[in-house]
């Protein structure tokens, strides 16, 4: 009861993770299976709809499903230490974004259960998604899902913004927040400006499919193109929001481990917002091939390759921040420094696909795959294992073994370039993405089988981090305040895991790096601003997880209102939409009672305070 009720930011950022790493296990068994069913010619592992579900749903999960959660499960767990606040903004809100993602992912993933799967690509493109040729419900659980997760993706993002710019410690101002901090705050804003996008687009196409609207219908007068518009609208800067914070991580983990200043904070800070602004310019190099004329194409080439400007500046600070300094290769550091290079492929990748002739050549070739694996799962995937490695004591009062943190580095590093590298060659050979198989003598068999066996690599070793975490959860929590002895941000400055109340005074900032300054001027821990007094706390509810169940029910009730149903009662109970409105009553009263009952929260009193957290 106490995590179906939790509102600490903490808590909530340990329940992401664990969605999220189980929504993670499901895109990467998708994933192995895609990989059996290609590994040789005219292979029948699978059949041919079955493919397009597996990758459908592969797509969709990892981006929505399994990456979003573990990135809102690090920033939950430590932007508010970071800035030295006791909390988020709001604490309610933050727990009804975790359980509306939850309850739209499990919905998305039923779908396996029901029989109707969405098999219209992870970008789900008109005409395909459409009724006319899709008729089962497979795209209904995609949309419905989509927004129900959606929902929750965007009311975290807004309760980020809110808490970083007002809920800051005294002292710490914009330029002194830490980069981790600064790359959770554009992707906050990202996310604050996307969404609405792709919500307004699964609107549309929900009306299309359940209710006979023609927004994309073109015998009735719709636009295919306008779905890919916004679509993209929405589907480039969400790669900014996915990669950013692991920009921010990656920041944090060299300099921690280089036992040295950031190189150039103020040019990273002012290259993450430019990447930011930048990532709204440039959707429509997805659409290169569409047919929008020579000034358009030439216009979002442009803009798509200045991205390369503020990125190109990040990964030589990186490079500048790791010179001279003395460098620790931590399990942690090792995925830090092996993000460089492999991100600086997806990006080399990324600027090829921007030239628009080129791109009519690689788009929808295997060489469009290659590159954005290299850009999420080598960029992005490989900076959450450093974030969860570097942040894990904190997070949870033990250190994840070294030795078996190593062996995961190297055994998912190599898989992913074996299997991601050929993919490029294969593209140019003229592999198209999305086929379920392939004709033996085109050149494609042995890298598709190097493809195949990098991949169950890449599963070996998330298997051995799923038994470092198993290993080391039976272990004591005897992780100190600072277990890497090099911490140099505020949350290294409290007990592992952090208490509730985060910080039994609030800490004074002095500087960038808050606790390195410290700890360079001979004290033992932080100031404080404030002297010790009763510190205020939500108080837990229940209300989030019965509004998300609400809508959960509500998305069953409208998808399965027009259905051949044999039974009379069924039939009358689903088409009278009484199960649609049960659901949205359930959330609407939940609200109700939010908005009536006033709850203060409650008071930890001083003598309850243990001599833990930031003393004078």
């Amino acid at each position: 009861m106490d995590w179906l009720t939790t509102v600490d930011h903490k808590k909530i950022g340990i329940l992401y993770l664990i969605a999220g790493g189980f929504f993670f296990l499901i895109g990467g068994l998708e994933a192995l299976l895609i990989r059996v069913q290609l590994w040789k010619p005219l292979n029948n592992f699978v059949s041919a709809d079955t493919y397009n579900e597996l990758i459908t749903m592969h797509g969709t999960t990892m981006i929505f499903l399994a990456a979003m959660p573990i990135i809102f499960a690090m920033m939950n767990a430590i932007v508010p230490l970071q800035i030295g606040a006791r909390d988020v903004a709001f604490p309610f809100v933050n727990a009804l974004g975790f359980w509306t993602f939850f309850f739209g992912g499990l919905l998305l993933n039923i779908s396996w259960i029901a029989g109707a799967v969405p098999d219209a690509g992870w970008t789900s493109y008109l005409p395909l998604a459409s009724p006319t040729y899709s008729t089962d419900k497979g795209v209904d659980y995609y949309v419905l899902g989509l927004q129900i997760a959606g929902i929750g993706t965007l009311v975290g993002g807004i309760n980020f913004l809110v808490t970083i710019i007002n809920m800051r410690a005294p002292g710490m101002s914009f330029m002194r927040m830490p980069m981790f901090t600064w790359s959770a705050f554009i992707t906050s804003a990202l996310i604050l400006f996307a969404f609405p996008a792709l919500t307004v687009g699964l609107v549309a196409l929900m009306f299309d499919r359940l209710f006979s609207a023609n927004f994309f219908e073109v015998s009735g007068g719709g636009n295919t193109v306008l779905w890919e518009h916004i679509f993209w609208i929405f589907g480039h800067p969400e790669v900014y929001i996915l990669i950013l914070p692991a920009f921010g991580i990656i920041s944090e983990v060299i300099a921690t481990f280089s036992r040295k200043r950031l190189f150039g904070y103020s040019s990273m800070v002012f290259a993450t917002v430019l990447i930011g602004f930048l990532g709204f310019m440039v959707w429509a190099h997805h659409m290169f091939t569409v047919g929008l004329g020579p000034v358009a194409n030439a216009l979002f080439s442009i803009a798509t390759m200045l991205i390369a400007v503020p990125t190109g500046i990040k990964i030589f600070n990186w490079i500048f921040t790791m010179w001279g300094g003395s460098i620790k290769f931590t399990a942690a550091n090792l995925f830090a420094v092996g993000f460089v290079p492999t991100f600086v492929m997806g990006g080399v990748t990324g600027v090829m696909l921007a030239a628009a002739p080129a791109d009519f050549q690689y788009h929808d070739s295997y060489f469009v795959v290659a590159h954005f694996h290299y850009v999420i799962v080598g960029g992005l995937v490989l900076g959450l294992f450093a974030g969860l490695h570097y942040w894990w004591p904190k997070m949870f009062g033990r250190m994840l073994g070294e030795g078996l943190g190593k062996l995961t580095f190297w055994t998912f590093f190599i898989g992913f370039h074996l299997t991601f590298f050929v993919q490029h060659f294969l593209g140019l050979l003229g592999m198209p993405r999305r086929v379920y198989t392939y004709l033996d003598g085109l050149g494609f068999n042995n890298m598709n089988l190097i493809s195949t066996i990098g991949a169950f690599l890449m599963g070996v070793g998330t298997i051995i981090f799923i038994i470092n975490i198993i290993v080391t959860s039976a272990k004591p929590k005897t992780a100190g305040n600072d277990p890497w002895e090099d911490g140099r941000t505020l949350e290294w400055a409290i007990p592992s895991p952090a208490p509730e109340y985060n910080f039994v005074q609030t800490p004074l900032v002095r500087g960038y790096d808050a606790l390195w300054k410290e700890k360079m001027d001979g004290n033992e821990g932080m100031s404080p601003a404030e002297p010790i007094g009763p510190i205020h706390m939500p108080s837990p509810s229940i209300l989030p997880f019965v509004m998300s169940l609400g809508l959960f029910i509500a998305g069953f009730g409208f998808m399965y209102a027009n259905n051949d149903w044999q039974a009379g009662f069924f039939k009358d109970l689903f088409a009278s939409h009484a199960v649609a409105g049960a659901g949205l009553l359930i959330t609407l009263s939940c609200m109700v009672i939010r908005s009536l009952k006033d709850d203060h929260g409650f008071h930890i009193e001083p003598e309850e305070l243990t001599n833990k957290g930031v003393k004078a």
